[in-house]
């Protein structure tokens, strides 16, 4: 039994750092179907079951610390990646396409909420998801926070969007030959050409990570001091939310044109994972049905009202399917998906899935405070 908070966050970073080394230097094809994040927090959760993580104040307070202090700074170096003006360049297509995409998760959310009868906890929980799906796993930890999802449905949470991604993708993927057939039936303009000259938010040169550190946790600092002093709905979504638009303007600056954000940020999100995961302790799985089904509900929803409104905007598969799917999936796939239509648009996946980065938060507060006021 591990009863040094040191030695706690050691093994916590440990894990975290061997599912990443298998993820991108082996060929395992597991990661293609299952996210590196899935088994972090899934061996996390299974060391604190098996009584691994002693459960005394030091880890305790180790463990809200290095929580308190990660999640705003890996916020801030997420949306530094963002460019607006890039993304208003995407065609019309593509813009409603999205819009549509994220309204229809939301609105999937909401009509799931009543016909499952939620719980207090269980909204909370699908607010965080809703967070995934309207951005990634880092929204997720972050809305799931800031609405104070208890450790056993946030894994709920994750198994389900584990699951239902997974499939979906799937879907999306087993529809493109049938992307001539769609947009006969919305009536849809397919030239896009001119989409492959639209540069991504990605930064060149040499990475600075111990300067991207230090920035990051100035951000993780300011917010926590501001939070202090003015406090909306509570304090942590407080300290999200400053995060956030801290990263927002730091995206306007030159501090989007320093290299490695995106891997310090990832590598802050898999020790969060972990974290979580290790004060996560399961009694029995018997609500993890109910909790995918309800997940494969908001999809159909989703899927009825992206449907209705290719065909009253007039939209074409490719739109539908990366809008989609740079929502639910994210960076890791929506590139994949737009590559299987023509290589040359690998550019416009990546950048609607890093919008979704600023989108996820805020929707996903947005969403699981409906749903909150919705079971009370």
């Amino acid at each position: 039994m591990i009863e040094s908070p040191l030695i706690y966050l050691f093994s916590i970073a440990l894990l975290a750092t061997i599912f990443h080394l298998l993820d991108t230097r082996t060929t395992w094809k597991v990661f293609k179907f299952i996210p590196a994040v899935v088994f972090i927090y899934a061996f996390s959760m299974l060391f604190a079951s098996l009584g691994l993580f002693d459960k005394n104040e030091e880890i305790d307070a180790i463990y809200k610390l290095t929580k308190t202090n990660l999640l705003p700074a890996m916020l801030f170096l997420m949306l530094l990646q963002v460019d607006f003006r890039h993304f208003f360049k995407l065609g019309k297509s593509l813009l409603i396409s999205y819009v549509l995409a994220v309204t229809s998760l939301a609105f999937g959310f909401v009509i799931v909420a009543f016909v499952f009868n939620f719980d207090q906890d269980s909204a909370a929980a699908f607010g965080a998801l809703a967070g995934s799906w309207m951005g990634g796993t880092a929204n997720m930890i972050a809305v799931g926070s800031a609405l104070g999802v208890s450790q056993e449905a946030f894994g709920y949470a994750l198994i389900v969007d584990s699951v239902n991604y997974t499939l979906w993708v799937m879907l999306l993927l087993f529809l493109v030959p049938f992307a001539s057939i769609f947009n006969k039936f919305t009536k849809s303009d397919e030239n896009m050409a001119y989409l492959g000259e639209i540069g991504c938010a990605c930064s060149m040169g040499a990475p600075r990570y111990w300067l991207l550190i230090l920035f990051a946790l100035v951000a993780s600092l300011g917010s926590q001091i501001i939070a202090q002093n003015i406090e909306i709905l509570n304090k942590t979504t407080t300290i999200v939310l400053i995060a956030s638009t801290l990263g927002v303007i730091g995206s306007f600056t030159k501090l989007k044109e320093i290299n490695g954000s995106s891997e310090v940020a990832s590598t802050m999100l898999y020790i969060l994972i972990a974290l979580i995961g290790s004060k996560a302790v399961f009694d029995n799985f018997s609500d993890v049905g109910v909790y995918v089904l309800a997940g494969f509900s908001i999809l159909v929803i989703h899927a009825i009202i992206m449907v209705i409104g290719a065909k009253i905007f007039k939209l074409d598969l490719f739109s539908v399917a990366v809008a989609s799917l740079s929502n639910i999936g994210g960076v890791a796939s929506a590139p994949i998906l737009a590559a299987t239509y023509n290589k040359s648009l690998v550019s416009v996946g990546v950048l609607m899935a890093i919008m979704g980065y600023l989108i996820g938060t805020f929707g996903g507060l947005l969403v699981g405070n409906v749903l909150i006021w919705i079971v009370k």
